[in-house]
């Protein structure tokens, strides 16, 4: 019988082979296997999984309905490039998501490989229906990693580091978020403050008159799952209303149930966006994405401006119409809702329990936890680190954001006593940190983004 290698043996084969830049590292683990919350790597350990492959697995792991699609459809028809020929499956597929878009009037869709070229996409389309050129996005927002995408994005210094120029046309603003808040600042006043620093290159050197698209995440994602404050969405999207700017979302990390809504931009009634990105969970992390948008805006380029050879083949259409189905019939968005508020209630009584939590941020079963120091309120990356590799220990993945924000994004089928184990851990995991036994792992330095 063949020796099956071990985890430690093929990440030394491999890293002999694969770019540094490809990986964000955590934890030395190859992953074999996955059913439903649960996943198994190479040496037969079992993690329940809280990160759902960056929100790209709602559906869970091999969901049968999705393996079966997935199976059928490989065994009639692999490939035949959408740029040139309908196929069954994604000619099915197309008019499905469409009637699922927040956006009222004619709605159509283009299919890509990934949530980057989607947000290319968003690019492409806004510049063309507007004629005009400039694109304002976000600090703290991840777009993706093509070079549009890339340079709308604000996360992470290596993602511009030594690569530019980047896109041209690209006005980057600060992001609303909590910790940028200052003492005794009300809502109000944070509000009114951050609108103000949005304002000032449309005040300075930006004519608005002159911007295609403002392109955000409703809740930001690999920003630390931080959502909009709302006073300051409702500021920004009638500012684009009024000066004929398309708004536009990036719904790729946020969508398809993750926030208890079918699309973050839900929790924000009364705003609709023109056009918007999905990808990731759209096929239960198959390589699929779409970009859409009212029909106007999207029959705005011709032939060839946004086609890819493999983009919508048949069998990443075939698993998206499976993905739908099963959202749809096991009410996933409902169950992300109910489940999310048994994470935030858990969240809130560990929060009142110690000191170094932050703050809890939970939008369906969806959230981020920041780790302080208690003397200074600042982020402590080394707690974070000791805490995330101790539930690893445990037997649970998950990761950090931002160096001190534990992301928890379990896939929507995860059951109830996966979940409860699942706060079992990480409350051990805190009352060890707590009681002083944790210690960085030997690596620390290379983990997290």
């Amino acid at each position: 019988m063949e020796e099956k290698n071990s985890n430690q043996q093929i990440l030394a084969a491999e890293e002999q082979a694969y770019s540094s830049a490809a990986r964000i590292k955590y934890y030395d683990i190859v992953i074999d296997k996955g059913q439903g919350a649960l996943i198994t790597d190479v040496d037969g350990n079992e993690y329940i999984d809280l990160l759902a492959s960056a929100s790209s697995t709602n559906t869970g792991h091999a969901h049968p309905r999705v393996v079966k699609a997935i199976q059928d459809q490989a065994a009639k028809l692999i490939q035949y490039t959408p740029a040139y020929f309908a196929n069954s499956q994604a000619a099915r597929l197309a008019p499905r998501l469409a009637a699922l878009a927040p956006i009222s009037g004619p709605v159509e869709v283009g299919w890509g490989n990934s949530g980057s070229d989607a947000n290319d996409a968003i690019i492409k389309f806004a510049r063309a229906y507007t004629g005009r050129q400039y694109i304002v996005s976000f600090t703290g927002a991840y777009h993706g990693s093509t070079y549009g995408s890339m340079t709308a994005s604000g996360v992470t210094l290596n993602m511009s580091r030594k690569m530019g120029p980047l896109l041209p046309g690209v006005v980057k603003v600060p992001f609303p978020s909590p910790w940028d808040k200052l003492e005794k600042e009300s809502e109000e006043e944070f509000v009114d403050r951050l609108f103000a620093a949005f304002m000032q290159p449309f005040e300075t050197y930006l004519p608005a008159e002159e911007v295609a698209a403002i392109l955000i995440e409703p809740i930001q994602g690999d920003g630390g799952i931080i959502k909009t404050p709302p006073a300051y969405m409702e500021k920004v999207y009638r500012f684009a209303k009024q000066n004929g700017i398309l708004f536009a979302i990036d719904e790729v990390n946020q969508g398809l149930g993750r926030t208890g809504k079918w699309w973050s931009i839900q929790n924000f009634p009364g705003i609709e966006p023109d056009l918007m990105s999905v990808g990731k969970s759209l096929a239960s992390g198959m390589p699929l994405s779409a970009v859409v948008g009212r029909k106007e805006i999207m029959e705005s380029l011709g032939p060839a401006a946004n086609t890819y050879t493999t983009a919508g083949n048949p069998v990443t259409a075939a698993a998206a119409n499976a993905t739908l189905d099963v959202i749809e019939e096991e009410h996933l968005v409902e169950r992300s809702a109910k489940l999310g508020q048994k994470a935030k209630d858990f969240f809130e009584q560990e929060q009142a329990k110690y000191d170094f939590i932050g703050d809890t941020r939970m939008y369906g079963l969806n959230g981020g936890i920041s780790i302080v120091n208690p003397a200074t309120g600042k982020g402590d990356i080394e707690a974070t680190t000791k805490l995330m590799y101790r539930i690893f220990e445990l037997g649970a993945i998950i990761i950090s954001l931002r160096g001190n924000i534990l992301r928890f994004q379990p896939p929507l089928v995860i059951t109830e006593a996966q979940l409860a184990k699942a706060f079992a851990i990480i409350d051990q995991a805190f009352s060890e940190l707590a009681a002083g036994k944790l210690a960085l792992p030997k690596n620390a330095e290379e983990l997290g983004w």
